[in-house]
Parts: C-alpha cells; structure tokens; sequence
C-alpha cells in the first residue's frame, strides 16, 4: 500500500491528499499509477474518457487545436488537481485536448468508479468541483492575458503556473512545445526567452529552462498570475475537515 514517504503516492496529488481517511481508503485500490512521458496526449478532442487523472509530478496541458493544425493552450494541471473534468461534468467528451507538457507521473482512475464516489456525495465531489471553478477562472484570465498582454509577460505567467506545480525550479520543453502552449510561432518564443535570460531571469536553452531568479519573474508577470493564484487559493486550502 503507497504511503507518503514511499517515492509515489496518491497523497503527492493536493486533492487525493485533502480527502478524509475513510475516503482516500476507499479509493486507495482503485488508483492506478501511471508514467506520464513528455508529448502524451492524456486525451484527444471529441474522443472517449476512460479515466479521471490525478497528476503528481507531471504538468498537463489543456490545448484547443484548430482545423488547421495550431493550437493555444487554456489551462495547465498539475498536482493541485486532476483531469478529465468532463467525467463528473456530464459531458463525457471535450472539444479540447491534453498534452503532457513536463513529463513525471499520476494516477488514474475508472471512469465507472468515480461516478459511483460521486453519487456518494462526499468530499471527492466537492474537491473536484471547487477545482472545477479555479480552472475556469484559469481559461478566462488565459483568454484575457493572450489578447491583451505582451508575448514576454505571457510567458511570465506560464512559467510561474507551472513552477508552482513542480517540486523544483526547472522546467524540460521543447521549444516546439512552448510555441505550441502559447500558441505563438518559435521565433517569438525564442525573443521572449531570450529577453529573460539576458536580464538575469532565467537560464535557457535547447528547451531546458532554469528559473533564476522567481521574484523578479513575479515582478515582470501582468496582473493574471495573481489573480488565478488568488482563485485557486481561495476555492482550494486542502484542509480535510474535522470529524
């Protein structure tokens, strides 16, 4: 049985953590660890979800893709939550995909045995919709900061969201990948990072990025990072309630 000293645990995803005895032991046999490689589509646009994945040392991002091909990221998830939200929403499918964008690993769970926990009515339920909300305010405030702040302060915010999901302050992407997220062409991705780097920010190259100094970083970020944060705070302390 995983447990949180052991190298992986459910417990290393915030909300699987926040569930209360009774109900993390519930679930315990049904979580399935799983490696999630940098690239993996976790699932594709319209087609069937089979599992909800809860994250513990990978980021996922949530991209919308074109008829054309380009696409532009909307979320990112990490070990603050869980995807698939489409399985508990009703909807069963999305128009959206998810790619895994900092490789690592999660778990995951049937389809079939999450509708039964959440018939229950517990606290998983009330975790997964709480995390629901904060992720729509991160798509609203991604849409807002693509149309109106600069390709530099966009990845700004990118890189502080996803630092925030990781143990450390490196992230490994492809520079095809990071074009991808923000939906941008290479060459744009190439300037902004360049900028930070000759002022000291961060260290990059051949998409391995080193977050030097974070509180400059959170200096040079707009108003989005903030507000998404203060959202995901608010709705999720992870506190399992007293008995």
């Amino acid at each position: 049985m995983p447990n949180v000293s052991s190298p992986h645990s459910p417990k290393q995803n915030h909300l699987l953590d926040a569930l209360p005895a009774a109900d993390y032991a519930r679930l315990l046999p049904h979580l399935e660890l799983i490696p999630m490689p940098l690239g993996w589509a976790v699932y594709e646009a319209g087609g069937q979800m089979l599992y909800l994945y809860f994250p513990t040392t990978c980021i996922v991002s949530l991209l919308y893709v074109l008829e054309n091909g380009a696409s532009a990221e909307i979320a990112i998830t990490g070990n603050e939550g869980l995807v698939g939200i489409s399985l508990f929403m009703g909807g069963e499918s999305t128009p959206s995909r998810a790619v895994v964008q900092s490789k690592g690993n999660g778990y995951r769970l049937r389809a079939s045995v999450l509708k039964t926990e959440f018939a229950l009515g517990g606290r998983l339920q009330y975790l997964a919709l709480r995390y629901t909300q904060a992720l729509i305010t991160q798509m609203a405030q991604t849409a807002v900061c693509n149309r109106h702040h600069t390709l530099d302060q966009q990845l700004c915010r990118w890189l502080l969201l996803s630092l925030d999901r990781l143990p450390g302050n490196e992230l490994l992407m492809t520079q095809e990948l990071i074009s991808n997220m923000l939906g941008v062409r290479r060459e744009g991705v190439t300037a902004a990072a360049g900028k930070l780097q000759a002022d000291g920010l961060v260290k990059y190259s051949r998409g391995h990025i080193v977050v030097l100094d974070r509180p400059k970083l959170e200096k040079r970020v707009c108003e989005c990072y903030a507000v998404v944060k203060k959202e995901f705070d608010r709705l999720l302390p992870y506190e399992v309630p007293p008995h």
